[in-house]
């Protein structure tokens, strides 16, 4: 199983930031405070559905037929992510 890039802190529930870069190529590391990108705050089966939606670019009927549920279910699925990316906009420009 690939390991996930945490986003929540498993102790308080606040969200994560990222504090080091590193490049395995030539050694270098960057240290410091950095937001995580937005859709990296997302869950990892939102991450994968954005990636589903747009590799079928952006067509939910074809979608519906890969994932064997109707239109109108993943057009919900849909409307719940971009729910989720605007409560995450609206937190992080507050």
């Amino acid at each position: 199983m690939a390991k996930t890039f945490p986003t929540v802190c498993p102790c308080c529930g606040s969200e994560m930031k990222g504090q080091a870069l590193h490049c395995p190529g030539c050694d270098t590391t960057i240290n410091g405070t950095f937001e995580l990108p937005l859709l990296l705050k997302l869950e990892n089966k939102d991450q994968e559905f954005i990636t589903s939606f747009v590799l079928n670019s952006g067509s939910l009927k074809e979608m519906a037929s890969q994932m064997k549920l109707s239109y109108p279910t993943v057009r919900n699925m849909l409307d719940d992510i971009i729910k989720r990316i605007e409560n995450l906009k609206n937190v992080s420009n507050d």
